[in-house]
């Protein structure tokens, strides 16, 4: 008998440890497929996508933009219109910071009024929906930087991401700010993919990623050195929601939920609001217009490249009212 009682304990020994494994595994394999958004996407299709691109841009730096990213989460609360404060959350390690908190957080006149909070997850960059959501997701990513870094014949669809800061770099891009002073000497003019411009955006931008706003104020020329941060930069324009305005992320996932003014303006969840988002005040609200339609070409484009489709897309901004 006593083989057979050892054999036993062996057994149901064995049984739960390969069920603790099943479950390691399981939580590993999901925390694997959430935050693997470069899965969607092969170094081939991305130099396929685009083919005359600056050699700076890599599939590479875009990947580990993703990867990185993806390990920080922002907690943003809004007293009154703009009083602000940033928790930052690095998920690797468990720590969180406050990053931002804007003067006026403790004066009695701004904590009467009511807060608005909401975290902005990186991780869920083209990874929060389905396969062929997250696919249109980065489909609509690529068209816009795309778009705001062609160089080249229009209607080609290749030439995306040739320049890595607008063509005129005489304007300064200073705006009130002060959060995000501008540094003296430096010009805050469109750079990377997304062409991040002005001070405001500049410090915003560098206290989600870097949980340091001076990083970028001080040398807004990384984003034009360094093609992980440029590509960071980016998503964080992507991802996250501004004063006025929902995150492109959350638009073109349908996560969105329309209020009262975007339903009077005739904004519809889709690629048109994104554009409305992105660059609203010149390309929507006008009727078709070259640049708007420049984009829904590039997504047209993308989406066929990888495999997507987007049947009910509300693609034109023309007749919705701009942000």
């Amino acid at each position: 008998m006593k083989p057979v009682i050892l054999s036993t304990k062996f057994f149901l020994l064995l049984a739960t440890t390969l069920m603790l494994l099943s479950f390691k595994c399981g939580s590993a394999s999901t925390n694997i497929a959430k935050a693997a958004a470069f899965n969607l996407i092969t170094e081939k299709q991305f130099n396929a996508l685009f083919p005359q691109r600056d050699p700076f841009y890599t599939y590479a730096s875009f990947i580990k933009a993703i990867k990185d990213l993806a390990q920080i989460k922002v907690k943003i609360t809004r007293r009154a219109v703009s009083v602000y404060q940033f928790i930052r959350t690095d998920k690797a390690t468990g720590k969180s910071t406050i990053v931002r908190q804007d003067v006026d957080w403790n004066e009695a006149w701004a904590k009467v009024k009511p807060d608005s909070t909401y975290t902005v997850d990186y991780g869920a960059f083209c990874t929060e929906s389905d396969l062929l959501s997250n696919k249109k997701e980065l489909a609509a990513f690529f068209a816009n930087v795309a778009h705001e870094t062609r160089h080249g014949m229009n209607g080609s669809y290749t030439d995306g991401l040739m320049l890595r800061h607008e063509d005129n770099t005489s304007l300064d891009y200073f705006g009130d700010s002060d959060e995000y002073p501008p540094v003296k000497g430096k010009k805050y003019y469109g750079r990377g993919p997304m062409q991040l411009s002005y001070n405001g955006n500049y410090g915003y931008a560098s206290d989600c990623i870097f949980g340091d706003h001076k990083i970028l104020l001080n040398n807004p020329d990384l984003l034009t050195t360094d093609p992980v941060i440029a590509f960071k930069a980016a998503i964080y324009f992507w991802m996250t929601p501004q004063t006025h305005k929902p995150s492109a992320h959350d638009v073109i996932i349908g996560k969105w939920k329309l209020n009262a003014a975007d339903k009077a303006a005739g904004r519809v969840n889709g690629f048109g609001m994104v554009t409305d988002i992105i660059n609203g005040a010149v390309e929507c609200g006008q009727g078709e217009n070259p640049n708007m339609l420049d984009r829904i070409g590039f997504y047209q484009h993308f989406l066929k490249q990888l495999g997507a489709s987007d049947p009910n897309c509300v693609c034109s901004c023309g007749r919705m009212k701009a942000f």
